[in-house]
């Protein structure tokens, strides 16, 4: 009996310390089906790239989905519910990473668990499609032979650059056409559908010419670049929330005990983004307004233009010229 107590303390500190747990499975496989089934839907081709991602664990990583896992990771045997072959080795990553980049020479998503992370089983899915998005960017035809032609690295080879740009955030003319842009575009999103929605585009409109016009050529081709890849990875995070209303998920999914429904997680997501972008002042926060800034942009672009998905990854790193 004692023998058996102790095989079974063995088997359960290698479960929780080696393995993926069960809720990460149910998250990671349910992320690929709504992947699957609506994401061509959205984007054209959405699922050509791997769904390649390094989760990260307290004290391991695994390789879910990847073709060329590299030497240091062992083979950790077959999830029939992923449907993958799972690699790991010691944990290496930043915990609560939330990206995607080229790991030996494949888009992946690089991601932590959703404690490390601090989202809740619905916003970790819907994180896991925005990172998604970016693998479809970056896999498209010449995407970082033309991010390098933008000619804003300056010397920067590593990447980082996206990140570190010194846009002037903190420039009182800039703030002010800035704010007057947000608001603009704030009021454009709430009349789509209204009797004022002309008057308020042409407004809009206006106020984007003149923030424009108050940065250098570089500086707005920067926060250009990032509406373009962060604000549209964004509103593809709502795209999916628009057709997952209805939508039932796996049972194992509905057992989770921080899971939100889809259709009332849509809600929220939709009041929370368009809010920030009058909330989240450009002085405070710098680059994280983009992401909600390009999302409001995008709801403004399918409004005039319902065929833009089409031409997104063709005329890259302006919306503008997608109106």
């Amino acid at each position: 009996m004692r023998l058996l107590a102790f095989v079974f303390i063995v088997l359960v500190h290698s479960y929780v310390f080696g393995q993926l747990r069960p809720a990460d499975r149910t998250r990671i496989s349910e992320a690929k089906r709504i992947s699957d089934q609506y994401g061509d839907s959205i984007w054209p081709s959405y699922n050509d790239p791997p769904f390649a991602i390094l989760y990260i664990m307290d004290d391991y990583e695994y390789l879910i989905n990847h073709p060329k896992p590299p030497k240091d990771f062992e083979q950790f045997g077959y999830d029939s519910l992923m449907k993958s072959s799972l690699f790991r080795r010691a944990a290496q990553m930043n915990k609560g990473f939330l990206a995607t980049f080229p790991f030996e020479g494949i888009n992946t998503i690089v991601i932590g668990t959703p404690e490390n992370t601090g989202l809740n089983s619905t916003g970790w899915i819907i994180t896991l499609l925005h990172e998604r998005f970016h693998q479809y960017q970056y896999s498209s035809r010449n995407y970082f032979k033309d991010t390098n032609a933008l000619n804003l690295a300056k010397g920067d080879e590593t990447g980082m650059w996206q990140l570190n740009y010194p846009f002037p955030y903190k420039d009182q003319m800039v703030i002010e056409a800035y704010e007057k842009y947000t608001q603009a575009l704030y009021d454009a999103v709430n009349s789509i559908g209204e009797e004022n929605w002309e008057e308020k585009k042409e407004s809009f409109f206006k106020a984007r010419k003149s923030f424009k016009s108050m940065l250098s050529m570089d500086d707005y081709k920067y926060i250009s670049f990032q509406w373009y890849q962060e604000g549209i990875a964004r509103y593809t995070e709502y795209a999916f929330l628009e057709k997952l209303v209805g939508y039932k998920p796996s049972s194992e999914v509905q057992q989770l005990p921080d899971f939100i429904p889809f259709g009332e997680y849509k809600e929220s997501f939709f009041q929370k983004h368009i809010e920030n972008v009058v909330n989240l002042k450009l002085e405070d926060v710098g680059r994280v307004t983009v992401y909600d800034v390009g999302f409001a942009e995008a709801l403004i672009l399918r409004e005039l233009n319902p065929d833009w998905h089409e031409s997104y990854l063709k005329v890259k790193f302006d919306l503008e010229k997608l109106y």
